[in-house]
């Protein structure tokens, strides 16, 4: 069994970097690529939290259940719209810019 030799971690964040490059900096290419992931992480910590409380979910249907509706204000949200609206219209509605 080879093991890779242990890195440094600025030399593992440079290569990484450097591995991604075309990656790192498509924020500045493309309009609607945010600068960071943290509204992505905020909309898991909801989930993550309860799941760390509660011990998870009983079923897929239960999780879909609680992530579903927070899914559709987030991103009604991001899109500059009415959260509730966007909730009555359900996530297909939410769709319907992006295939025009």
């Amino acid at each position: 069994m080879r093991c890779r030799k242990k890195r440094r971690p600025g030399l593992n964040l440079a290569r990484r970097l450097h591995r991604h490059r075309q990656a790192v900096l498509r924020f500045l290419e493309k309009e609607r690529v945010p600068f960071t992931n943290h509204q992505a992480e905020r909309d898991l910590r909801r989930m993550k939290l309860r799941m760390k409380i509660w011990g998870g979910f009983r079923s897929d249907h239960g999780a879909k259940d609680f992530a579903t509706p927070r899914t559709v204000v987030s991103t009604a949200r991001q899109q500059g719209r009415n959260c509730i609206e966007a909730l009555r219209q359900g996530p297909e509605a939410l769709l319907a810019p992006l295939h025009h």
